[in-house]
């Protein structure tokens, strides 16, 4: 994993021997004098170079055939479920990121997309849920933000019985702890903001398929023609993050693993969300499915909102902030990102653990809740 992370999708510059990839900028490539194209490239929106190297190397983690990288998270997601036709059906968890439930009810639902709302970590309300026209199951796991574990290969199995694929967001583990296409998985999407960018400071999401079949050659078309696209510098800094995206995950859950503990033995936590702990109902699983636990946790505090509030208030390390993934550890009262239809608890912290010492992020966490 660490090898294939450096070295896919880089290779020295054959004019200059730069070992760091050049950014290309062009919008436009010359073409010979017969109309052809013979460096392979045409026009940005189409493939540029590199974000072609972006989705060899994400291809190459997840273990897929091929990928598709997009301007964002939602964009790789839309692209999804914009490669269906109004009247399909799709099963979606019934908590999960609230950007895919926004795009499911206030985008897709209107264009006749029929979609039911089901707990994926209960494998009967999944088989209850299927319909003839069920094309997609989509699984979210760990889940946001309440870390909910999904069994994978369970689902997958579900989904190709019913003549269906498998589509899992597998943000949050990342390839170098989950292999959801190993599990059977057929589609995997990436906000490759999070961790594959690294330092909060490039969006970016990509699609990658185990195979290069028709569904995703529509989910190419749809990239191409709809030109949600990074740009060439946003490729450029995400095949950056990639490569030292092993060693960073594994310290990123370790620390995480540490501080769930913590805060679980802490008199002022009512509850701590994390499958790395034995009393998690989906630890069995994930530990089947994961190599660690990932470095997202949620915890609730003993109290009301206002107290939830009060403690983010008192950090003075972990940043009050949206978003996930980067070097910095970002906290956030994750019911107040999700508006009024939020089915998070009001007492509900979010936190992407970074990669500060750990013990120092264990004390701001004691000062902070007394």
């Amino acid at each position: 994993m660490e090898t294939k992370a450096i070295h896919l999708g880089h290779a020295i510059d054959p004019h200059t021997g730069a070992i760091a990839s050049p950014i290309y900028l062009s919008t436009t490539y010359e073409r010979n004098a017969d109309g052809s194209y013979p460096r392979g490239y045409s026009y940005s929106r189409t493939d540029n170079p590199n974000r072609h190297n972006l989705e060899t190397v994400i291809a190459g983690l997840e273990g897929g055939t091929v990928a598709a990288a997009f301007s964002s998270g939602l964009a790789a997601i839309g692209a999804v479920f914009q490669a269906l036709s109004p009247g399909d059906h799709v099963i979606a968890p019934e908590i999960l990121y609230h950007g895919t439930t926004r795009i499911l009810k206030d985008i897709f639902s209107p264009w006749n997309l029929q979609v039911s709302f089901v707990d994926t970590a209960d494998k009967s309300k999944v088989k209850s849920a299927v319909r003839d026209n069920t094309k997609i199951i989509f699984v979210e796991t760990p889940s946001n933000p309440t870390l909910s574990v999904t069994d994978i290969k369970a689902i997958a199995g579900i989904a190709h019985t019913a003549g269906a694929i498998c589509v899992c967001d597998n943000t949050w583990a990342t390839p170098v702890l989950q292999r959801p296409l190993e599990l059977g998985a057929d589609l995997v999407i990436h906000s490759t903001t999070k961790y594959f960018g690294g330092h909060s400071d490039v969006l970016g999401g990509a699609v990658v398929g185990s195979n290069d079949d028709e569904f995703f050659g529509r989910i190419r078309k749809i990239q191409q023609i709809g030109g949600a696209v990074p740009s060439p510098f946003d490729a450029w800094l995400l095949l950056r993050g990639a490569q030292t995206l092993p060693c960073r995950i594994r310290n990123h859950s370790e620390s995480a693993l540490k501080i769930s503990k913590y805060l679980s033995n802490h008199p002022q936590v009512e509850r701590v969300y994390y499958p790395g702990l034995s009393e998690h109902p989906g630890h069995e699983i994930a530990r089947k499915q994961m190599s660690q636990f990932g470095g997202m946790l949620s915890f609730e505090v003993k109290g009301d909102k206002q107290r939830a509030l009060e403690v983010t208030g008192k950090l003075k390390i972990i940043i009050r902030g949206t978003s996930l993934g980067g070097v910095e550890s970002l906290i956030e009262h994750r019911a107040s990102i999700e508006g009024p239809e939020s089915r998070t608890p009001n007492t509900l912290l979010r936190l992407s653990v970074g990669l500060e010492n750990v013990d120092d992020l264990i004390d701001d966490l004691s000062n902070a809740l007394g």
